[in-house]
């Protein structure tokens, strides 16, 4: 089982930045698809991110143009830029990995980001 730990959550006013950083445990970080959920309070959890082994990307409409999903297998780390932050951002973002093809799926613990003057 991976051990998935996300960082670089915090407060930050609308309009700014925040970078997500989500270190993976093992050597099999290149064979995950890897993708970050987020969950605010009262809603389902939803997916804003996904990038493939291949480094193709999907993104929620939500947060296409502002958000940037990157990923670095020489340091398995997965990496969620996320500019022009809005309130309506503010949630626990979730780190997730899979393998195609197979039932693997694990998720990190979350990180909260506040959107907020």
């Amino acid at each position: 089982q991976v051990q998935l730990v996300e960082s670089g959550g915090g407060l930050v006013q609308p309009g700014g930045s925040l970078r997500l950083s989500c270190a993976a445990s093992g050597s099999a970080f290149s064979i995950y698809v890897m993708a970050w959920y987020r969950q605010a309070p009262g809603r389902q959890r939803e997916l804003v991110a996904r990038i493939t082994t291949r480094g193709s990307t999907n993104y929620a409409d939500s947060v296409k143009g502002r958000f940037t999903i990157s990923r670095d297998n020489a340091k398995n780390t997965v990496y969620l830029q996320m500019n022009d932050l809005k309130p309506e951002d503010t949630a626990v973002y979730y780190c997730n990995a899979k393998v195609v093809g197979t039932d693997f799926d694990s998720s990190g613990p979350g990180t909260q980001v506040t959107v907020s003057s």
